[in-house]
Formats: C-alpha cells, structure tokens, sequence
C-alpha cells in the first residue's frame, strides 16, 4: 500500500465506508448512526469528528456546508463524499482483504464465513 499516510485504523476504516454507503446524504448523526446499526457499538461525535478531519487531510473524504434550515436553527449540515483517492482506496483494501480470506486453507478454522451469511 505504498506510504505510512494509506493506512487506516479500524475506526477510520469504518467511518470512510459508512460515508460511501450513504452515497453523498453522509453526515455526523447518519454516520454515526450507521456505524453504530452495523456494529453495535456506541460511537462517540469526537472520535467521530476527529475521523473525518483526519480523512479529509488525507483526501479520502471531502466535504461540503449543506443549506441552513430553520430545523437546526440555522445551523449547516457538512456533508461528506468518499473522494476518488478514498474510492481508490477502498478498492485496494477490499482487493487485500478478499485475498487474505481466500488464502485461509480449509482446515485453518472450523467455521468458514461467506458474504452471503452472517453468524
């Protein structure tokens, strides 16, 4: 994966997939709660904030200021995307992580995972 900057802690990870998911409508509460609906743990707006701001540096995600709504009190909501450079990413993690699942021998674990069911 080349330089120190592309990798990505499990967090990270997994808030840069929860802003692809959402296919541009991505935000701190829809992102934090879709993380916290996949994974069943409770995620806290600093870590999360903090993640976005690190991933934004390392242009994985960009983000833009909604319109202001009377709803919010006139507050913005930013809204983020997945970049090319975090698409491009993500194909590469992806692209590891199948391997790596694909090179465990049968015999290596008593349960084998598949896509398609959920333990």
């Amino acid at each position: 994966m080349g330089s120190k900057g592309k990798y990505l802690g499990e967090f990270e990870e997994m808030v840069l997939l929860a802003v692809g998911v959402q296919d541009n409508e991505a935000y701190g509460i829809s992102i934090k709660h879709k993380i916290e609906e996949i994974t069943g743990r409770t995620v806290s707006m600093g870590a999360l904030h903090a993640a976005l701001n690190r991933l934004e540096e390392k242009d994985y995600v960009t983000s833009k200021l909604g319109e202001a709504t009377k709803v919010r009190g006139g507050k913005r909501k930013r809204y983020y995307s997945v970049s090319v450079h975090g698409q491009r990413l993500i194909a590469e993690l992806m692209a590891y992580r199948q391997q790596l699942w694909e090179a465990i021998p049968e015999k290596a674990f008593s349960i084998r995972w598949t896509s398609d069911k959920k333990s």
